[in-house]
């Protein structure tokens, strides 16, 4: 009786969990609300479902996100600088704002020379990642096996790849381990310069983004806390640049090692930071997923990518032992291929941006710093033609579109994914 009091407490706590709406997450984490700036928060499941009797993992085949990095453009740090240095030379500036540039200047500093670098906790997010997957499939990895990696071209990324291969040789010495970084990859791995990438930002999508901006964002309070003179703010100062520079700013700061020492958040009230979040979220959505204005279809940039995990699977599902294909690039491909699979409802078509949280569209579980998706394989022998196959988002387990029917929890008929995969790519 108490064994089964205590299942039902952790389905209960589970359950309280998980119906956390992003307005009570981001009240408690306000990291949460750096959306594609969000450090990697490590998998929520502690515990993978056990697979159906006589199944054990045979093949990863991944896409991952390079790690934490600085921030890409060093004018987030010189405008905000210029503008907060300026005015305090005319004792413009609150105590608060005096804080607020020392601050930046702080980070200006640490940042120098860095422009999008991958930072150390980046570096030790991709080594979690390759010692976890290790820990949790130690079949795949066994004697002498074979491990095929890519990456962009992007040293971050290049970076990221080797410190997750790097753990994984720590693990097992006898890795055979291929990996590349080439431009002949980029076709599928970060594909660019596409008649959809051109669709995403037409009249009507700015439109309604900048309407949404209007009515949801206002800076006007935060210029009250960094400046003592308000005729000056309305002369002199780029409100709006100032503000959302700042934001980035107190974003970027949970990813390099000045978190340690100050943190921005405590410059917006609840209500802003949760806001400008929204409107990010709605950005987002608008640009990668399946919103309707943009044409309906901007995740099928992906269709290079998705092709290529189907017949990499085929190919190394053929072999007696095939290993991991792991692949390394940018959350503008971690997104729209979470969406194309459709993963934990990620393929969510609507017009309406005010009902995306409410249907359960939420940017930062999708894609926070060293996202990742991580399909596992399952068979029961070499000769087994009934493979199964589980599909991870973060390192948790995730589901598919309704019309995939699971044989148990979250394992898939590999026949029925395949098939659903390759629908969504003739589409």
């Amino acid at each position: 009786m108490r064994h089964f009091l205590t299942i039902v407490c952790l389905i209960v706590a589970v359950s309280a969990v998980q119906a956390q709406t992003p307005r009570e997450e981001i009240r408690k984490n306000p990291n949460l609300a750096a959306s594609n700036y969000m450090a990697y928060p490590g998998p929520k499941q502690e515990r993978l479902t056990p697979a159906p009797k006589g199944y054990k993992p045979v093949y990863i085949s991944h896409y991952g996100r390079h790690g934490s990095r600085y921030h890409i453009g060093q004018a987030a740090y010189h405008d905000a600088l210029g503008i907060l240095s300026r005015a305090d030379s005319l004792h413009k500036l609150t105590d608060k704002g005096r804080d607020v540039l020392e601050k930046v200047r702080q980070m200006t500093e640490e940042a120098r020379g860095r422009d999008g670098e991958l930072t150390e906790l980046g570096a030790e997010q991709h080594r979690a990642i390759g010692r976890r997957m290790y820990e949790r499939f130690p079949e795949v990895f066994e004697g002498n096996v074979n491990i095929e990696a890519r990456s962009t071209v992007i040293i971050r990324c290049i970076l990221s790849m080797t410190n997750e291969l790097q753990e994984l040789k720590a693990r097992n010495p006898r890795l055979n381990i291929f990996h590349d970084a080439s431009y002949h990859d980029m076709w599928y791995m970060n594909l660019e310069g596409t008649e959809l990438q051109r669709q995403r930002e037409n009249d009507s999508v700015n439109a309604v983004y900048k309407r949404w901006s209007k009515e949801h964002i206002d800076y006007k309070p935060l210029m009250t806390r960094l400046f003592n003179d308000q005729q000056y703010v309305a002369d002199s100062v780029d409100v709006g640049l100032l503000g959302l520079r700042l934001f980035r700013l107190a974003c970027i700061i949970q990813n390099s090692e000045i978190r340690h020492k100050f943190s921005l958040w405590d410059l917006f009230t609840e209500d802003e930071i949760y806001n400008i979040w929204e409107t990010d979220n709605i950005y987002w959505f608008q640009r990668y997923a399946y919103y309707p204005l943009n044409g309906g279809r901007q995740p099928q940039n992906q269709i290079n990518l998705l092709r290529r995990f189907v017949e990499q699977a085929d190919s190394c599902l053929k072999q007696e032992r095939p290993g991991a294909t792991l692949r390394f690039g940018h959350e503008v491909v971690v997104l729209p291929l979470a969406c194309i699979m459709g993963l934990n409802g990620a393929d969510l078509t609507t017009n309406d941006i005010s009902s995306l949280i409410d249907k359960g569209w939420v940017n930062y579980r999708i894609f926070p710093m060293a996202s990742n998706i991580q399909m596992v394989f399952y068979r029961r022998s070499t000769n087994d033609n009934d493979v199964l196959v589980k599909i991870l988002l973060n390192e948790n387990e995730a589901t598919l579109p309704k019309e995939v029917v699971p044989v148990s929890g979250p394992y898939y008929k590999w026949t029925d994914v395949r098939q659903f995969f390759l629908t969504r790519l003739e589409r």
